[in-house]
Order: C-alpha cells, then structure tokens, then sequence
C-alpha cells in the first residue's frame, strides 16, 4: 500500500537526456513507453507514492532530447542534488538525468522556460553509416545547398502565425509563435539546422525542416517557402523530416540552478566528426 503523500515538499528540478528510438515520446500514455512514464516509476520507486513530472515540452515518437528540463514535487528527506544519481540507478539505459537542483516552488518547467532550442542534423554523404543513423536522416539523393536553407529561415525570425506547421489533433489554440534564432551550418557531411523559440507548435519542426530540405535541393524556392508559411498554406506542406534527426538541445531560463556544462551544448557534435574523419591526431 502506497503511503500518504507527506505535507512538506521541496521542488526539484532535473535535466534529462534521453534516445528517443524506442519511446512512444514524452508524455505519458496508456499501453505505450514513454519518458515521462519510465521516470516517474522511478520516482515513485524511491517515495513510495506517484508524483507528477511537469517537463518544459513534449517530444514526438522518436525525438530525442540532449537537455530536456523537468520538475516534481518530493519529500525533502532526501537533498535535491541527489535525486539525478538516485533516479540513474533506477532508470533504463537510454534516460540520463546529467543533473538535479532544489527550485523555487513557484518555479515551473514549463511556464518558466524563456525559450526552447531544437537541433536536426542531415547526413549528406552516400555511404551509409551505421553509428549516424540513429540521430541523422540520411539524405543523399540530391546535393542540398545550405545557404539556401539559411536564407529562407531568415524571415522565420519574429513573431509569426505558423499554422503551415501545425499539425492536426493538437490541444493548442493558436499557432503563434516567437522565432528567436534560427541558422543551417554546414560541417562536412552533416548539415545542421538548429531553430530557437519561446514555443513549438505540434509537430512543427518536422514539418518545417522537410519544406527546407525541398528549399535547399532547388525543387521550391526561398521566395515560394517564405510566401506558403506567410498565407497559412498548410495544404501545401506535405513531408515530415523522420523522428531520429531531431534533438531538443536545449531549454533555458532567466533562473536557472544549472551551471551552462550541464545543459548548454550537450549532443556531442565531436562524436559525429570523429566518425566522418574529421579529427585527426
């Protein structure tokens, strides 16, 4: 039998890691693995009765996170840093917590996030790779021009309605968003499109990285991608970009108990430059 849930709590905050290949996506759902499901038996695991794990945003099926964040509510018997070790002990082996902190209780993962980054990496090069395919989409059917890319993420920049990247069967009311920083760089093989906001729209990133790869092929236009998210054509985006070359890379805050090595940068881009052979000895 569960034990009373005890008065006094304290908030504790975690920044999570997790391969997104076999989970169902974030948020918890019935008869389906799922992130927010496997840590919260953890947790309970080590109370003794359920709690409720508030992230900072929901990933699809498939999506990994580099640094997600998220919050619950415990005992304070045991000290908050301690929870990540405790919970690693206890999780399976594609969940991370990198690291936990006591937060105001008034804190919130979700509301208190000033923006949230998303990363998606292409692998250009023919040759398949096996330690790639996991975290890429592998596109080499045409050569993709990046500076294309960038150009039309540019106009991206602002406050904008977005619904040509809403998906359908969301509960959100509105597809405003603000588009804080967005950039395509080019490093060898791997093309890396990286889009910051206050807030993503269901399934937009997908959506929006498949219409940029079309941009950067030549097959529509900077001036035709700009003018079909600008008129709300959402008829006319058709293609997601696959679920494995998304990564949520980041999510930040005005007050934020972590120091920036914990959860700034943390998808290892040395590790896919050591596979390409661009570190040399």
């Amino acid at each position: 039998m569960l034990a009373a849930l005890p008065t006094q709590t304290q908030r504790v905050a975690l920044v999570i890691q997790y391969l997104g290949t076999h989970f169902h996506g974030w948020q918890r759902q019935p008869q389906q693995r799922t992130i927010q499901q496997e840590i919260e038996t953890a947790i309970a695991t080590v109370l003794g009765y359920p709690v409720i794990l508030h992230g900072a945003g929901r990933t699809d099926t498939g999506v990994h996170a580099a640094a997600q964040v998220a919050h619950f509510d415990a005992t304070v018997t045991i000290p908050a840093h301690k929870w990540a070790t405790i919970l690693n002990s206890y999780l399976p082996e594609d969940i991370l917590i990198r690291a936990s902190a006591q937060v105001d209780g008034n804190w919130h993962a979700r509301f208190s996030a000033a923006y949230r980054r998303y990363r998606y990496t292409l692998y250009t090069e023919a040759r398949p790779n096996l330690f790639l395919r996991p975290f890429t989409w592998h596109y080499y059917y045409v050569p993709v021009d990046e500076s294309l890319i960038q150009a039309a993420l540019k106009p991206l920049i602002g406050h904008h309605h977005l619904a040509a990247f809403h998906r359908s069967n969301s509960g959100r009311k509105h597809s405003w968003v603000e588009v804080q920083a967005a950039q395509c760089i080019r490093k060898g093989a791997l093309i890396t499109i990286e889009i910051q906001a206050d807030g993503f729209l269901y399934g937009m990133v997908r959506l929006l990285v498949g219409m940029l790869v079309q941009v950067g092929t030549g097959k529509l236009s900077v001036e035709k991608f700009t003018y079909i998210w600008q008129n709300q054509l959402r008829e006319q985006v058709k293609y997601a970009a696959p679920a494995q070359g998304l990564c949520l890379l980041r999510v930040g805050y005005p007050d934020f108990p972590f120091s920036p090595q914990v959860w700034y940068d943390t998808q290892p881009q040395y590790l896919f430059d050591t596979i390409l052979g661009e570190i040399t000895a």
